[in-house]
C-alpha cells in the first residue's frame, strides 16, 4: 500500500481527487525541466552514456553546493565526492532493494517505509526491528543492541511516516559500532530536502564512515515521481561494486539525464521550496493540534504529518473525507502501528485550509 489510490476511486471515474497520501513537493515540476522538455526528444535517438559521467558530475555539483541550501558549513562540514562514490538507480527504491538484496539479516527501524521489510522479505533476509520511542525518536541504544543481531540497519532520515530525524551526534555511537564490526548503514534521504537549512544529513560522515550509504531521489523534493531515478552515495567502493554488479546497463533514462541536468542546478525552486515547506508545516501542525479527534499530533521535520486519532478509525476518516473529494494515508500496514493512525501530506494553502475545514466538522 502506498497511500491513496487516485485511479479506482478518481481517475477511472472521472473524478479529481486531492492526494493527502502522496508526500511530492505541492510546488509541483521546476521550471527548469519544463523549459527544457524538447531536449529529451533530442536524446533519446541514441543510447545515454553507459557510465553516466555527465550525470554524476551533475550529482557531484548538487552535492558540493550542498551547504548552500542545508545548513553545512562548507569548509568543516562538506566532503568532496567523485564519480566512483555514486550508483544510480531507476527510482531510490531500486538501490534500496538491491542494498538490502547483499545481506543475510537486517535491522529495521520502525515504523518505516513499508518497502525496507518488503525487500527484506523478498531476498529471504533475517529481520530484526527495533522500535521509535513513543514520541516517535529513535532509540539509539536500541537500535544499536538491534544491530548486533544483524549484517546491516537501514534507517530514513527524515523518517517516514513520522516524520522525525537522525541526532547526529547520539547516532555516532552507532556508527562506530558499525565501523568497527563490518556492518552497514543503510540511510534513506529520500525527504531530508524539506528538513531545510538544519544541517540534517549525514553527507559530512561519508568520509569518516565507510560504513554509511546514503540513498536519495528526485521524487519528493523535485516533484518527480515519474521520472524514477535515485541515487546512492557512499565512500565504500566494494560496496558501490556489489550493488553494480546486479544492475543492467542503461538502467537510467533520457528524461531523468535532462532532468537532473536542470532541476539540481535549480536554486530558485530549491529555495522557494524550503520557505514554502517551513511555513506550511507550521501552519497545519498549529491547525492539526486544535482539531479535538486527535489524541496526537506528531512533530515533524518533512513534508507530512503523522496524526494518532482518539476514538475514530482512520476507515472512517478516509470515507468521509473521500466523499469530499480528498484520499488519505491509513497507516495499519506500518508496522507497530494500526487503525489509530493516519498521515496527511502537506499541500498548497487553499488544500491544507480544506483539509483542516472538513476534520473540524468531523
Amino acid at each position: 500500500m502506498h497511500g491513496g489510490d487516485i485511479y479506482t476511486e478518481g481517475i477511472l471515474k472521472g473524478k479529481n481527487l486531492i492526494d493527502f497520501s502522496s508526500n511530492i513537493n505541492p510546488l509541483g515540476v521546476p521550471e527548469s525541466l519544463k523549459e527544457n522538455i524538447n531536449e529529451v526528444l533530442e536524446n533519446v535517438k541514441v543510447y545515454p552514456d553507459i557510465k553516466y559521467r555527465s550525470l554524476k558530475n551533475n550529482i557531484i555539483n548538487y552535492l558540493d553546493s550542498f551547504y548552500k541550501y542545508f545548513g553545512f558549513n562548507k569548509k568543516d562540514d562538506l566532503i568532496k565526492f567523485e564519480n566512483e562514490d555514486i550508483v544510480l538507480g531507476n527510482g531510490a527504491i531500486e538501490i534500496i532493494d538491491l542494498s538490502i538484496s547483499l545481506f543475510n539479516s537486517i535491522t529495521i527501524v520502525v515504523p518505516s517505509f513499508v518497502e525496507y521489510k518488503d525487500c527484506s522479505k523478498k531476498w529471504g533476509l533475517n529481520i530484526n526491528y527495533s522500535k521509535l520511542n513513543g514520541d516517535m525518536t529513535y532509540n539509539y541504544e536500541n537500535i544499536k543492541e538491534s544491530l548486533k543481531n544483524s549484517d546491516a540497519l537501514i534507517i530514513a532520515n527524515p523518517n517516514n511516516p513520522s516524520g522525525n530525524v537522525i541526532d547526529k551526534d547520539k547516532f555516532k555511537a552507532v556508527l562506530e559500532f558499525a565501523e568497527k564490526n563490518n556492518k552497514t548503514i543503510i540511510i534513506d534521504e529520500a525527504f531530508v530536502e524539506f528538513t531545510g537549512k538544519k544541517n540534517i544529513s549525514l553527507l559530512n560522515l561519508c568520509s569518516k564512515y565507510k560504513c554509511i550509504i546514503i540513498i536519495r531521489a528526485l521524487t519528493k523534493f523535485f516533484a518527480l515521481p515519474g521520472v524514477r531515478f535515485g541515487y546512492g552515495i557512499t565512500k565504500n567502493k566494494n560496496l558501490i561494486k556489489k550493488i553494480k554488479e546486479k544492475q543492467n546497463p542503461w538502467n537510467i533514462n533520457s528524461l531523468a539525464e535532462v532532468a537532473v541536468n536542470y532541476v539540481l542546478k535549480d536554486e530558485k525552486y530549491i529555495n522557494k521550496s524550503i520557505e514554502y515547506i517551513e511555513k506550511e508545516r507550521e501552519f497545519i501542525l498549529k491547525n492539526l493540534r486544535e482539531i479535538n479527534i486527535f489524541e496526537k499530533v506528531y512533530k515533524t521535520n518533512s513534508n507530512f504529518v503523522l496524526c494518532k486519532l482518539k476514538n475514530l478509525k482512520s476507515g472512517y476518516i478516509k470515507d468521509v473525507l473521500l466523499k469530499s473529494g480528498i484520499v488519505i494515508r491509513e497507516c495499519f500496514d506500518f508496522e507497530t502501528l494500526d487503525e489509530n493512525y493516519i498521515r496527511f501530506a502537506i499541500k498548497s494553502r487553499e488544500n491544507n485550509n480544506k483539509l483542516i475545514s472538513l476534520l473540524k466538522n468531523i
